[in-house]
């Protein structure tokens, strides 16, 4: 496989200028598929427990993958038994779905585990790799899965991957970071103007009353603001949806 059109250092370079997560991803898929991965799913959580990944809502989500695949795998959860997401919770790195076929050899997959792997078979979701970036915090995990073309073979990406990988490593792990300092929000998660605003003023240490003074309303409405903005974020406190709103970079953002 020859190297993709335009150089490596050219696509970091606009990666690190991406003002919009619509505007990475775009481009990542393009990128990716010369590489000969035409599906992707990226994901990452700030709230990882030792039981759970956290609420889905609140998950960075991204994917090209077809409906009919993400309403079942993400949709049902199927990515609870995902061998290779229980793979990148506990590892850092790139993994070739090879060790699928080795963990089938070794029946070391639970009955849950083979039933994502049969569900992923008949859609096609055959070869790939798998690729766990360095955690931020211990409750944070992000990870991305490069999934081949429909008729290539996991030894023929793996060829792929031996003369590519560290580039293909590299330009995955720098997207992942840029995706960190942007905004993102599911719907259930999104805030207004004015309950970022409230926030804000709250983050900065000002108290209700100066709020209030400094948003040209009551104390009434600013609490308002502030309590639509926590039933929005799903947390009982305004000094949590401070932190949430932090973690979705929805503080601070410069207004379109």
């Amino acid at each position: 496989m020859s190297e993709p059109s335009g150089g490596i250092r050219d696509f970091l370079h606009f990666l690190s200028n991406c003002q919009s997560l619509e505007e990475l991803w775009t481009a990542h898929q393009v990128r990716m598929n010369e590489y000969g991965f035409d599906r992707l799913i990226y994901g990452f959580t700030r709230y990882l427990s030792g039981t759970s990944l956290g609420d889905p809502e609140d998950f960075v989500i991204l994917s090209n993958h077809d409906k009919a695949y993400t309403d079942v795998f993400l949709g049902e959860r199927h990515y609870d038994h995902a061998p290779m997401v229980n793979w990148a919770l506990v590892n850092e790195g790139a993994c070739s779905w090879g060790i699928l076929a080795q963990m089938q050899r070794t029946q070391t997959l639970s009955e849950s585990e083979r039933r994502v792997l049969e569900f992923n078979f008949a859609m096609g979701v055959t070869a790939g790799y798998t690729v766990s970036f360095k955690s931020v915090s211990a409750r944070s995990k992000g990870a991305i899965a490069l999934t081949a073309k429909r008729g290539v073979e996991q030894e023929e990406v793996d060829a792929m991957w031996e003369q590519h990988g560290s580039d293909i490593l590299l330009m995955n792990n720098i997207a992942h970071l840029k995706i960190l300092t942007l905004p993102y929000t599911t719907p259930a998660r999104s805030l207004t103007r004015r309950q970022r605003e409230a926030l804000q003023w709250v983050g900065d240490g000002k108290t209700m009353q100066d709020t209030a003074v400094l948003m040209g309303l009551t104390s009434a409405t600013v609490e308002k603001h502030l309590r639509l903005a926590r039933e929005a974020l799903a947390v009982e406190t305004t000094a949590q949806a401070v932190l949430k709103a932090a973690f979705a970079n929805q503080m601070f953002i410069m207004e379109a």
